[in-house]
C-alpha cells in the first residue's frame, strides 16, 4: 500500500461526517465560536477554515487530489487523533466536540 493510500484510509476513518453534514455544521453559530483564531477574535478559526477545505476534499475524486491535499488530510488525521485522546467528561455540548466537528469528526456519531 502506498503512503497516499494509507493517508486516504486514515482520513476516511478520522472524518466521519459527510460533506453535506459538515457544510451544514459549518454554517452554525456553534461552529463559528470554537477554535484557535490566530490571535484575532474577529477572524475565522483555523479549524473552521480546515472544515471548509475538508468539504472540498470529500467532494474531490481521489485521482484529482494533489500533494497539498494529502498534506492537509494528514493534518486532519493528526488533529482528530490528538483531540480524541483528550475526551472531556461532558462531550455532548462541549467546545471539544464542536472543535472536532469543524475538522469533520463527530465523536457522537456511530
Amino acid at each position: 500500500m502506498s503512503d497516499r493510500d494509507q493517508i486516504c484510509r486514515d482520513f476516511q476513518t478520522a472524518v466521519n461526517m459527510t460533506a453535506t453534514e459538515l457544510a451544514a455544521w459549518l454554517e452554525t453559530d456553534e461552529s463559528r465560536r470554537v477554535g484557535w483564531k490566530d490571535g484575532d477574535p474577529t477572524r475565522e478559526s483555523i479549524g473552521h477554515a480546515s472544515g471548509r477545505r475538508i468539504v472540498v476534499l470529500l467532494r474531490t475524486p481521489v485521482a484529482a487530489l494533489r500533494d497539498d491535499d494529502y498534506a492537509h488530510m494528514r493534518k486532519v488525521v493528526g488533529f482528530c487523533r490528538r483531540h480524541l485522546a483528550q475526551r472531556p467528561e461532558n462531550d455532548v455540548t462541549s467546545r471539544w466536540r464542536y472543535s472536532l466537528m469543524n475538522w469533520g469528526h463527530d465523536p457522537l456519531k456511530y
